[in-house]
């Protein structure tokens, strides 16, 4: 039997060659998944999944990279991706859950209920960085995916608005934090605060710097949050964290500010 061609995909073909060319071999449903706050050490882990639809109707106006727009832009891709996208997925990992299990293992987690809570079941899976497994179709991680297919920036776009607008609730909810401006990502102006008022149940107490400011920096990493903490507020939320939803939390886009403001939030370079 003869061995079909090699596909290459340039970059230079833009972000959505990527599907393209995959649905030019008969994977017709191509989902992409990311994820947004793993490097924040306040607030959960949110996962997103999306299926675009095939040629133009599924081209979506600026859509790029999350962390590459504008809190504005978001917001617009956002709706746009919500109005336009096959399937969409977005699951939320609160921050107990992440000291309790992992990091990695949450991130993993949730990605894949996200890809296996979309409507339209995908033919081929695209993750950011991850592989997923058991997902009972083929996959590939992509370097950078967010940056060079567009079902897994569609994704990244989902799940940092989402979180985004979980945090701005947040703010709220423990003021003197800041949540609302560095979304509870490690910058000086949070960890000023963590030291003057220290952690509240929303932060994440197997991260180094929240376990040392708390005093259990000494404890295991999973046995660093107080028991008791981050329980009772779980139960109050208007949107169950943990939950797959298939819109966020209400709330007005943020004032324009300039573009890849989250870049360096994360882990990026400006």
């Amino acid at each position: 039997m003869l061995t079909p061609p090699r596909t290459v995909v340039r970059r230079e073909g833009g972000l959505y060659a990527l599907e393209r060319a995959l649905q030019r071999r008969g994977f017709r449903y191509v989902a992409g998944a990311d994820e947004a706050g793993r490097g924040a050490c306040a607030g959960p882990l949110v996962a997103a999944a999306a299926v675009l639809p095939e040629g133009r109707r599924g081209e979506i106006d600026e859509l790029a990279d999350s962390k590459l727009l504008t809190p504005a832009a978001r917001e617009r891709v956002y709706r746009a991706v919500v109005e336009q996208a096959l399937a969409y997925a977005v699951v939320v990992i609160p921050a107990d859950e992440v000291d309790a299990r992992g990091l990695h293992v949450c991130n993993l987690a949730a990605m894949r209920r996200a890809l296996a809570s979309l409507s339209t079941r995908p033919e081929y899976v695209l993750t950011d960085g991850f592989g997923v497994d058991g997902l009972g179709v083929p996959g590939l991680a992509v370097w950078k995916g967010d940056q060079v297919a567009a079902c897994v920036a569609a994704a990244s776009v989902l799940a940092k608005v989402t979180r985004d607008r979980i945090m701005v609730e947040l703010d709220g909810r423990y003021p003197g934090y800041g949540f609302a401006e560095h979304k509870g990502y490690i910058t000086a102006e949070h960890t000023a605060a963590l030291e003057r008022h220290g952690p509240c149940e929303e932060h994440r107490f197997s991260y180094v710097n929240v376990a040392s400011i708390s005093g259990r920096a000494g404890s295991p990493p999973r046995a660093r949050r107080p028991i008791g903490v981050g329980r009772v507020e779980s139960r109050k939320r208007t949107t169950p964290l943990g939950s797959t939803v298939g819109v966020a939390l209400g709330e007005q886009p943020r004032p324009p500010a300039s573009v890849g403001e989250d870049v360096a939030m994360e882990g990026g370079v400006r």
